[in-house]
């Protein structure tokens, strides 16, 4: 399905101005110059990981088909532009028509990708790509940068199921997208109910410290919920006193009381003491749930816990510290000239301070050991090596401006889940290192 076919009030009508005002500049001299129109190249990748991961996850894919496709110059916007004074006529006119005709290819979504991974690339014209730049980078940066802090706290949770409760900490817009990263970086469900409406990822939740409050005593309060939701509901029980709590909880609801949550304090130790006291009142099926403030380091630190599951809110959605992927949209080949038949030319920035680029039409592939693990990724520019033919990472999914490989939501988080497991197991350290394979480069 396509999601900006729902009409949902966080959508909006055209992602043109999601720009930079010198995307739309640039068109206006290349226009006037008549270099537009060159065929040419732009790929995608990051010079680095955030310091000390190992891998990194792409996630924003499916939603950069939707805004590549909904990337229009309509009344509105280019009146906006005129009133601005930002391009002239003759830009105007080529803007209303603009239509991505060129294609694109890139990691598919939740594949992991390591520095200088070509990890979207882009060609058509010069006009045609170059307005892209920003709007694929925002939705790339972020989404990824989610995914990442989410695979991490995923593979510290081992089997335990987690649940993404930012939206409260981000920009509305942001909490569903971020959503949607959690859940292909291996979060379970969702809070968020956009998330749920427009990605269909499951949703949960029951209750805050607000409505114990609201009663008159934590057994009032206990009891309104469950003969609402049902004895598998789950019960806040740290708005008091934790021990009474819990025993109020399973008085009221029973030994088929769903689970119990704990959302402050020392939750190594209440776990335990929560578990005992469950299994002493008969209650040994019911879950405990933990939230407050987790990342991917405190999971890690209750995997000893009598811990049934994680919720995470504000380090998920600020990516645990980096809130970027650091991407970059870079030129890499051109046309020599306008002809349509022109060859491509390779083209790279050489500067200093760490921002040189390698020219070239770029493929990826990832060469695997003796045991079927993931040894390096290979990235090269010219023909592709018998042996890595079929370990080929790019995918087709934009061919003539038509979306060629859109996809369920399920198919990005299974496909992470392999992904992440076809690495050396050092990739799941939680400790600072080194990207957990190198990148090569070959001719």
């Amino acid at each position: 399905m396509n999601t900006a076919d729902l009409g949902l009030p966080v959508d909006v009508p055209s992602t043109a101005l999601f720009t930079d005002q010198y995307e739309l500049t640039m068109l206006r001299a290349a226009l006037k110059a008549g270099t537009a129109g060159r065929r040419s190249v732009f790929e995608v990748f990051t010079r680095r990981l955030p310091d000390g991961r190992r891998y990194g996850v792409v996630a924003g894919t499916g939603r950069v088909l939707d805004a590549v496709e909904n990337f229009r110059f309509d009344a509105d916007v280019l009146r906006f532009l005129r009133e601005q004074d930002i391009v002239d006529e003759e830009t105007l006119d080529w803007l209303a028509q603009y239509r991505f005709s060129g294609d694109i290819w890139g990691y598919p979504e939740g594949e992991v990708y390591f520095p200088g991974s070509p990890i979207m690339r882009v060609e058509g014209t010069f006009g045609e790509c170059v307005l892209l730049e920003t709007v694929i980078l925002s939705i790339l940066n972020h989404d990824s940068a989610i995914a990442a802090a989410a695979s991490r706290m995923s593979s510290a949770a081992g089997d335990r199921p987690l649940i993404e409760m930012g939206a409260r900490r981000t920009h509305e817009l942001a909490a569903v997208a971020a959503a949607r990263s959690a859940y292909v970086g291996g979060f379970a469900t969702t809070s968020d109910l956009a998330a749920g409406f427009r990605y269909h990822i499951p949703t949960v939740g029951t209750s805050a410290h607000a409505f114990t409050l609201l009663h008159d005593n934590e057994r009032d309060a206990f009891r309104a919920q469950v003969d609402a939701l049902g004895r598998d509901t789950t019960l806040l029980v740290d708005t008091y006193d934790v021990a009474e709590a819990v025993r109020t909880a399973v008085e009221v609801a029973g030994p088929e009381l769903g689970a119990v949550r704990i959302d402050s304090g020392d939750l190594l130790l209440v776990a335990h003491r929560v578990r005992q006291q469950l299994d002493e009142l008969g209650a040994t099926d019911t879950k405990i749930v933990v939230t407050s403030d987790l990342d991917e380091y405190a999971i890690a630190s209750l995997a000893a816990a009598p811990v049934d599951a994680y919720g995470v809110g504000t380090q998920l959605v600020t990516g645990s510290g980096h809130p970027t992927a650091s991407m970059v949209y870079k030129l890499v080949a051109r046309a020599e000239s306008g002809d349509q038949g022109a060859p491509l030319v390779p083209v790279a920035k050489k500067s200093s301070g760490g921002k040189t680029s390698v020219g070239g039409r770029k493929w990826a592939a990832r060469r695997l050991d003796a045991d079927g693990y993931a040894e390096a990724e290979v990235v090269g520019t010219g023909p592709v090596p018998d042996a890595l033919a079929d370990r080929q990472l790019l995918v087709e999914l934009v061919k003539g401006g038509e979306v060629v490989a859109r996809e369920p939501l399920d198919a990005a988080r299974d496909r992470h889940a392999a992904a992440r497991a076809n690495l050396p197991l050092s990739a799941t350290q939680l400790s600072r290192g080194e990207p957990v394979i190198p990148t090569e480069y070959a001719q």
